[in-house]
């Protein structure tokens, strides 16, 4: 007599809509659920696997034998496998043992609806349920308040295995990030944090980006139920909370999604469009009903379980293009002759309708590097339907600019202005990530010219330049102190470093910006709109100055931004200006509070001088390699 009882959650309608490909809770259904049937405890299985012949599950609780718990499939060709098995409690280890039909292949999969693994290099499964208390109800209710497109996005970045470490090489906890991460982002005045992928991952030198188990934060740091607390605490503190998703591909590894039922169940079946060459992994069949609804599922399960405010979707591009990083002859053009991956770009707006659809106040962010049109455009206007877009081609442009010797910058001014051209063709975020400081390109400071004190001047006044840009701002980890090294996974941040007084000038620098871009109405309200940007001077070569206003939806808002790119002081300076009343200095990236040499008028009276096509303008003290801020 089989140990396993017939039982089901599925609905009949559960099944169309799964078939279809329109299920966006999936959670719900598959996967390991503690229940109570017929008065007797136990977890109920449920597990697709078309090409099986038969399915059962193996575990703790039946010495991993898979001849006691064998799974009914359905009748209706859904494909699906299930059962309930008395006694399985939470904590319980298991996998599926599954025999396919295509050559008689024998797999054991860890379930890929898992909320909870066990801790790699183990592979298992754990029936969990991860119940919480939520104390969030303020910031969910208002939480519209703080991540709509007209409020401050300023996002940290954060890889929590290398933030920091106990004793010199252990991870920290959720628990214990709860509180001193928490408390650290909230002292330094980022709006938001991102994490890199929390989901369980196999490899740690994948830093996350190849995940096994997409609906379990993995168990390196603790429990489900600790990162529910890790998230609640940033909102009790008024931080959003943005994870890094990856819809893009999956590793090989043999307990994980690749060849699941003996077939290419998740991944694409042609080579071409289901593997990866440059990561060595899988790509998802987003032709696939079912593959579609489990991703889309997989995006609603973060945000409705976890209460996560947006979801960064990495490789964008790698997803939208069928000839991404392949030569000719290795790719195959759409029924349009082309190189769009239509299925892909279908699934994604599906994905953003779905998330917009169902949550207030949430936000989808592309990491996308190519020219390709309306990515952060609505769905029902032809755009992929995103939140914001990373813009890469403004963080190549500017990092370039930045690492040339002051004294060519003259002849390059191009390359800081040139965003302007198409920094409204979408909601642009302007990102300083963890992948520009790896693989020898080196920190962010040492990629400034100059002598020490040349390096920190030009590193304050990067980040000043791009915190008066327009656009959401994302900065790595270790970039707010100025990190001397590059990121290393495997090791904490140089937290020792911030006792010296350049760098803890840095930290000041990154405090004040956010409260400034917080605070100064004029640098969010029109972000994302050609209406709140306007050019002073962006053509002065010979000093190498630029500058521009920013503004709100109030005229008395406006702030005027100045860049001295050289570490040259421009004493009497003259600016064109809008305004009559006298400006008042509300930042200065030079300041002796930040280890500058503090050049600069705390304030200016315009006079009816014409300049830069304004009827009155002020002259300023230019600090140098520095950037001002006056209204």
């Amino acid at each position: 007599m089989s140990n396993v009882l017939p039982h089901s959650l599925f609905s009949d309608f559960d099944i169309d809509l799964f078939k279809s490909g329109k299920h966006y809770r999936l959670y719900e259904k598959l996967g390991a659920h503690p229940i109570e049937v017929d008065g007797k405890k136990g977890t109920y299985f449920a597990v697709w696997a078309p090409s099986a012949k038969a399915v059962s599950v193996i575990g703790d609780f039946n010495h991993w034998d898979g001849d006691q718990h064998p799974l009914n499939v359905r009748w209706d060709q859904s494909g699906i496998w299930e059962g309930f098995i008395p006694g399985v409690d939470i904590g319980s280890l298991y996998k599926y043992k599954i025999w396919s039909h295509n050559n008689d292949v024998v797999t054991e999969k860890a379930d890929p609806f898992g909320r909870y693994c066990e801790q790699p290099p183990k592979t298992a499964s754990v029936v969990w349920n991860g119940e919480y208390a939520w104390k969030d109800s303020d910031w969910m209710a208002n939480r519209e308040n703080h991540n709509a497109l007209d409020k401050p996005y300023s996002v940290y970045e954060v890889h929590l295995g290398s933030w920091k470490k106990k004793n010199g090489w252990e991870f920290m906890t959720y628990l214990e990030l709860a509180d001193d991460l928490v408390d650290y982002v909230h002292d330094m005045g980022f709006t938001h944090v991102e994490f890199m992928p929390i989901m369980e991952y196999p490899f740690d030198p994948s830093w996350g980006y190849q995940l096994t188990g997409y609906f379990a934060p993995t168990s390196r740091f603790g429990k489900p139920e600790d990162f529910k607390v890790l998230v609640d605490k940033f909102h009790q503190k008024g931080i959003g909370v943005i994870l890094d998703w990856v819809p893009s591909h999956f590793p090989e590894d043999a307990h994980g999604l690749g060849f699941f039922d003996g077939s290419n169940l998740y991944e694409h079946p042609d080579r071409r469009r289901g593997y990866h060459p440059d990561w060595k992994s899988l790509i998802f069949n987003y032709g696939r009903n079912e593959v579609r609804a489990f991703l889309i599922s997989n995006a609603i399960f973060w945000l409705d379980q976890y209460h996560v405010d947006g979801l960064r979707v990495d490789a964008v591009a790698s997803m939208l293009y069928l000839d991404y990083s392949r030569e000719d002859g290795e790719w195959e053009p759409n029924m349009y002759g082309n190189n769009e991956n239509l299925e892909a770009m279908s699934f994604l707006r599906e994905m953003n309708q779905e998330v917009y659809g169902n949550f207030k106040g949430v936000q989808t962010i592309a990491e996308e590097s190519t020219a390709f049109t309306g990515v952060s455009k609505p769905v029902h206007f032809g755009g992929l339907g995103f939140g914001m877009k990373w813009m890469m081609g403004w963080m190549h442009d500017t990092l370039e600019f930045f690492k040339k010797e002051p004294v060519y910058r003259s002849y390059d001014l191009n390359d800081i202005t040139f965003s302007m051209t198409y920094a409204f063709t979408e909601n642009f975020m302007l990102p300083f990530s963890h992948d520009e400081v790896v693989y020898g390109k080196k920190s962010l400071l040492y990629r400034m010219p100059g002598d020490e004190w040349q390096r920190f001047a030009n590193l304050r006044m990067l980040y000043g330049y791009m915190f008066t840009h327009p656009g959401a701002n994302l900065l790595f980890m270790g970039g707010e102190f100025g990190q001397s090294s590059e990121w290393d996974f495997e090791n904490s941040l140089d937290w020792h470093l911030t006792q010296y007084d350049f760098h803890s000038g840095i930290q000041k620098t990154i405090r004040d910006l956010n409260q400034l871009y917080k605070t100064e109405p004029a640098l969010f309200e029109k972000q994302f709109s050609q209406e709140g940007f306007q050019w002073v001077e962006y053509n002065d070569a010979e000093n190498a100055v630029i500058s521009y206003l920013r503004k709100g939806n109030n005229p008395e808002d406006t702030l005027l931004v100045v860049c001295n790119f050289t570490p040259v002081p421009r004493n009497n300076y003259r600016v064109g200006v809008p305004k009559s009343k006298t400006m008042k200095l509300l930042f200065n990236s030079d300041s002796t509070n930040y280890s500058g040499s503090g050049i600069g008028k705390k304030s200016a009276k315009p006079t009816a001088k014409e300049w830069n096509g304004q009827d009155q303008s002020i002259t300023l003290n230019l600090p140098p390699l520095g950037v001002v801020v006056y209204k």
